[in-house]
């Protein structure tokens, strides 16, 4: 469909801007004018949905142990979660697919602050479902210098609380885009996503700082990610 190509081109002009909040908004701003507005009414009857199932609130929180996982690379090799927290404090931040340009968007923009992240004594991981072949071409296409890992069939983002369901109107239109089986695999099918959720995890398995939305178009800051990681790092949280 010629929408979704359309949106897709977006990306690219937007990574120039400044801050993530900006990029974010100018690319929704430029599908307010070019998407038809029967599409974005569509979309914003999803999020309408998810906003009113309450995963936002039933999601894990500040405060919460962080499930543990053992996942792979694009390349196979394993990583798992209790490893890096020795290193010191854990970004893990969700994706949906690099055929969504509010994810792209957010991802450069986190690799624009992977040194102040790691400078902080912390590591970032990216979570997506998805499959290696996928998640690699998101990597390189974005020239991405930290851990992206596939999350098969939701199971971890499913232990977050974060898979949502789409609803019809939703889910048929993602199938006029594109088959969303061939990002994730027969096996997550094409009827649900996770959210788009950030969390920081301290050395001890804690989330100490959450970013949860049922918006796809809002992510979290990275500039509000270094500031908690600095505080964190000197003892002020």
């Amino acid at each position: 469909m010629k929408t979704m190509t359309l949106i897709a081109c977006m990306t690219s002009s937007l990574l120039a801007q400044n801050s993530l909040k900006d990029r974010l908004k100018a690319r929704s701003d430029q599908a307010a004018k070019q998407v038809p507005a029967e599409v974005r009414a569509e979309f914003a009857k999803g999020i309408k949905a998810i906003d009113d199932s309450g995963i936002e609130k039933s999601a894990k929180q500040v405060g919460d142990k962080a499930p543990g996982f053992t996942l792979k690379d694009p390349i196979g090799q394993e990583v798992t979660l209790s490893e890096v927290l020795k290193k010191g404090p854990v970004v893990l931040t969700w994706y949906r697919g690099g055929w969504c340009p509010y994810c792209n968007i957010a991802l450069a923009a986190y690799q624009e602050k992977l040194t102040e992240i790691r400078a902080a004594g912390a590591s970032l991981v990216a979570l997506t479902p998805e499959l290696p072949d996928k998640s690699m071409t998101t990597s390189e296409s974005l020239k991405l210098d930290f851990n992206v890992l596939t999350d098969l069939n939701h199971e971890v983002a499913r232990k977050y609380g974060l898979v949502f369901k789409l609803t019809p109107g939703v889910e048929k239109l993602y199938k006029e885009f594109f088959d969303l089986t061939k990002f994730n695999g027969e096996a997550a099918g094409d009827k649900e996503l996770p959210l788009s959720a950030t969390y920081i995890i301290d050395e001890k398995g804690v989330i100490r700082w959450a970013f949860v939305n049922a918006d796809y178009r809002q992510r979290a800051d990275p500039t509000d990610i270094v500031a908690f990681l600095e505080k964190l790092k000197t003892g002020k949280n």
